[in-house]
């Protein structure tokens, strides 16, 4: 594999914002992610002039086709540098690489990173289940009734039969994060819920209960990136990308090479080399959950622990904020929000937070590198982010 050019030190996240979370119904999809820019802008001190590059992602709840452009004529920008990207839920940080390449090109400066959606009040019921029944390959699996939650169910049933993780390590996954997002101020979900609830929930695919599968949120987010010698200058704490990395591996599941090997590994070894860093030396990690088994696999893959044993890593509590290795600090897309591509994006969200410090009950202590893991398709697009304050 041919390595890429090091992006370490060059770029900074310098702003972050987050919408109103939850059901807001009198915001629509861009409004939300106004509302997550503009108070991205506040935090790094930055004015709407400022920005000169614009990054988003897509939406199934607006009806544009270019949405960056809509965005930049909602906003007012007129950047040289603008796009709307697909890559599942896999796009927030495959967005902050192509914001780094080029700021470090020389095409942005400054550029906005956001996403988000008002999937809990703009669409009905109906609609969100056709959303996750139009998956699969057209020919060849959507035929037989393919679902979102029926993919992830199957690559959860294989890791279950290979590894011997178990319904009590997936739900152990689903409480550990709402109590963490209890201690978030604007996360979706507060009750606290136990490993019985989570077991007991309303069935959804085989072994995935309503508890394992994430939330459907209003919500956007927003992110500021600009070069490392600017970012010095600005209002807010910059957190500095030290290594990032993307893999892909498939679109549909019956083109996946394994049920159990996916591409995480790659990304996350890619990133890890431009930063320098092993996974002993992160103190915080960010990783994608849309379902409960998948902060699990990705745990392994990026090298945090043992194929098999990152179950037993929920389930003895080394994932709480005081635990080995603090995950989904803020909730997670299973507790915080998720609505589209916002739910990897509020990962980096919280892990530039967590760099800053200052979060309370919530903080973890000493945390000065960050690992955020973004996934999109069904475990198809992978890519690792690395900040460090």
């Amino acid at each position: 594999m041919r390595k890429p050019e090091s992006l370490k030190n060059k770029v900074a996240i310098v702003g972050v914002g987050e919408s109103e979370i939850g059901n807001v119904p009198h915001m629509s999809g861009l409004g939300l992610n106004a509302q997550a820019a503009k108070r991205a802008l506040d935090d790094a001190g930055l004015k709407v002039s400022d920005i000169d590059g614009v990054l988003t992602a897509y939406s199934l709840t607006e009806p544009y086709f270019m949405l960056g452009s809509v965005l930049c004529e909602y906003l007012g920008i007129k950047p040289t540098y603008n796009a709307s990207m697909v890559v599942g839920g896999a796009t927030p940080a495959v967005m902050l690489k192509h914001a780094a390449e080029a700021i470090a090109s020389g095409q942005a400066e400054t550029i906005l990173v956001c996403a988000g959606e008002n999937r809990s009040s703009g669409q009905s019921r109906d609609a969100t289940v056709a959303n996750l029944m139009a998956v699969g390959h057209p020919y060849f699996e959507q035929p037989y009734g393919t679902s979102i939650p029926g993919f992830y169910g199957m690559i959860a049933q294989r890791h279950m039969h290979m590894y011997g993780t178990t319904r009590e390590h997936m739900a152990s996954v689903a409480v550990q994060t709402r109590k963490h997002a209890i201690l978030h101020p604007n996360a979706h979900m507060k009750k606290p819920i136990t490993i019985e609830d989570v077991i007991n929930a309303k069935p959804i695919a085989d072994p995935f209960g309503m508890l394992d599968c994430c939330l459907i949120s209003d919500a956007g987010g927003a992110f500021i990136v600009t070069s490392a010698e600017r970012a010095r200058d600005l209002k807010s704490q910059p957190a500095y990308l030290q290594g990032i990395g993307e893999f892909h591996t498939h679109e549909h599941l019956m083109c996946a090479p394994s049920l159990t090997d996916f591409g995480a590994a790659q990304s996350g070894r890619i990133a890890y080399e431009m930063a320098g860093v092993t996974p002993d030396d992160i103190d915080v990690a960010e990783l994608y959950d849309c379902f409960s088994i998948v902060p699990i696999i990705e745990l392994e893959e990026l090298g945090f622990c043992e194929k098999g044993e990152g179950g037993v890593f929920f389930s003895e509590g080394h994932a709480s904020i005081t635990g080995k290795l603090p995950i989904n600090t803020h909730g997670g897309m299973l507790s915080h929000a998720h609505a589209g591509a916002a739910g990897g994006l509020f990962g980096i969200v919280e892990a530039v937070r967590q760099l800053r410090g200052g979060l309370g009950d919530r903080q973890v202590n000493g945390a000065e590198v960050a690992l955020v893991h973004n996934e999109g398709g069904i475990l198809s697009s992978h890519c690792t982010v690395i900040l460090a304050s």
